[in-house]
């Protein structure tokens, strides 16, 4: 069991900030996400369009460049932070899907990277030059199975050529850069099925038409989802980010970060339906009275605000033991999980009060419900936070 006394003893070291923490940071993501009302998303969705302004809003602000140090001109601040810029956006109704990749992409850069890359990327990342929003990791036939991935990369003198395809990368045609997982050794070849996987920072720019083509996936919300096909391939020995074949460990180190992240839109999401179930509840007036009156309505909206300050709790702790570097594997898993079901549950409630108007596009409900439910799926599905939590927390055994 990795929940040891000692391991608890060190998060109980820890303090937690409760409340509206980091206010400038909050009072400054509104006053942008006021510029972005629902109006705008809606224009998007039925577009199939992506944010451009919305993100030039925030990168702008420096809240794109929040986590990269400030010798790389970014702004140095702490995971909590950036989970603090996150779940404002969300909480004001806006998603930050287009570009939150960023704050965690840049994490394997930022701690694998050699100094020519960080030097070469980090800067013109933080200044909005550059957009390192693609993550090509799943694979149409592997899923959540990454150690099985199909997608092959073989070094010829100073370029390795790669061959392969990617699935649900979404951005990607709206990024600069993209960070690419493919395995250079064959799995048959390694100890552990978890060698031989390496990273690699594909300029897309190049890219597109010497050998990768990216197509839009069409899904149920706009988050510009893509297919990557890669065929021959050529990038340069250079573009390998750390050790070859160490690529697996890269990628896992900046998860828990993600799960973080990720849990705070969950997070903000929860208090945006909240908020508008309750406003409606009040307002709404069906039987010469307001439904939120009546306890079917009132309670699992009570409930949902129950179950997003315990899960917040739980976001909060993740990310002070990220920041203190204390190990958060099951931390990060339990916020995002809590986080996700909290949304859920929120948005539910949203939905079910405002009844036939919840299907109506103006008044959002039905966009972000949609946007929500994709956080029981990724970037990680809750029953294989369950499936880590009952093997590597309570030493049960392995269970797939």
């Amino acid at each position: 069991m990795t929940s040891d006394p000692e391991r608890r003893g060190e998060a109980a070291l820890l303090q937690l900030t409760v409340g509206d923490d980091h206010r400038e940071i909050r009072d400054a993501v509104r006053r942008i996400c006021a510029r972005f009302p629902g109006s705008y998303w809606r224009d998007l969705e039925a577009r199939e369009a992506y944010p451009a302004d919305f993100v030039a809003a925030l990168t702008q602000a420096g809240f794109l460049g929040a986590l990269i140090p400030e010798e790389f001109g970014g702004s140095g601040l702490p995971l909590r932070a950036a989970s603090v810029i996150l779940e404002e956006i969300h909480a004001c109704g806006c998603n930050a899907a287009a570009c939150h990749a960023q704050m965690y992409i840049m994490g394997t850069l930022l701690r694998h990277g050699n100094a020519d890359q960080k030097q070469r990327y980090l800067p013109k990342i933080a200044s909005g030059e550059l957009r390192l929003q693609a993550f090509g990791v799943t694979e149409p036939t592997t899923g959540s199975d990454t150690t099985k991935l199909k997608t092959r990369a073989e070094r010829h003198d100073n370029v390795y050529v790669i061959h392969g395809q990617k699935v649900w990368t979404s951005r990607a045609l709206y990024s600069d850069l993209m960070l690419l997982l493919a395995r250079t050794t064959p799995v048959e070849r390694v100890t552990k099925k978890t060698d031989g996987l390496s990273v690699f920072l594909v300029d897309l720019r190049e890219a597109r038409g010497r050998g990768l083509e990216i197509r839009p996936l069409k899904a149920m919300i706009n988050h510009n989802s893509t297919e990557v096909f890669i065929d021959g391939l050529e990038v340069p020995t250079e573009n390998l980010i750390g050790v070859e074949g160490k690529g697996f460990r890269y990628i896992l180190d900046g998860m828990n970060a993600e799960r973080v992240l990720i849990a705070s839109e969950g997070i903000g999401d929860a208090r945006w339906f909240i908020a508008v179930a309750t406003r409606y509840a009040g307002e709404r007036v069906v039987f010469d009275r307001p439904i939120g009156q009546n306890q079917a309505v009132q309670f699992p909206i009570a409930r949902a605000y129950a179950e997003t300050e315990a899960a917040d709790l739980m976001v909060r702790k993740a990310a002070a033991m990220f920041d203190a570097g204390a190990p958060c594997g099951a931390e990060a898993n339990m916020a995002k999980l809590l986080a996700s079901e909290a949304s859920w549950h929120a948005a539910e409630a949203a939905l079910q009060t405002h009844g036939g108007f919840g299907y109506a596009k103006d008044y959002d409900v039905e966009r972000k419900w949609r946007e929500t439910r994709l956080m029981q799926i990724a970037p990680i599905s809750t029953n294989l936070i369950l499936a880590y939590l009952g093997e590597h927390v309570l030493g049960m055994p392995r269970s797939y």
